[in-house]
Order: structure tokens, then C-alpha cells, then sequence
């Protein structure tokens, strides 16, 4: 599974992002989707262990397409 770490980093690097971005609390995020707090935290820190269809609520509890989590977020310089 080593072969697939990035991905999970920038899952979860714009999970994190996307979650500050929007002004939740990791509390906040699941309770829009009746989650988990601590599930909100293993996906942020690159944890590989989550169904599809927890992605899929999280971006509806961002409001963001879901394909978002899976590309970098380019910085302004």
C-alpha cells in the first residue's frame, strides 16, 4: 500500500484545508453527515482506512466536488 501514501496525504492535507477554509471544527464536519470526529482526523492525517462513500459525505459537508480532495491545492504566492 506504500505505492498509494501520497494520494491519502493530499486527501487529507485538503480535507484539512477545504474544513478551515468553510470555518468547522473536525466536531462540525462529521455532525453534517452523522461521522465521526475522530474518522474527520485519520483522514486528515493520511490514515488509508475509509470507505469511498465517507469521501463522498465529507465533500458534500464541504461543499466541494469531490474530485477537489484529490488534487493539490495550488498556494498563492
Amino acid at each position: 500500500m506504500e505505492k498509494h501514501t501520497d494520494i491519502f496525504k493530499i486527501i487529507g492535507l485538503n480535507v484539512k484545508a477545504y474544513r478551515k477554509k468553510a470555518g468547522l471544527t473536525q466536531q462540525e464536519l462529521a455532525d453534517k453527515f452523522s461521522g465521526d470526529r475522530s474518522k474527520i482526523s485519520d483522514i486528515e492525517h493520511g490514515k488509508e482506512d475509509f470507505m469511498f462513500s465517507t469521501l463522498l459525505d465529507i465533500a458534500e459537508g464541504l461543499n466541494v466536488d469531490v474530485k477537489k480532495l484529490f488534487v493539490p491545492i495550488k498556494k498563492d504566492n
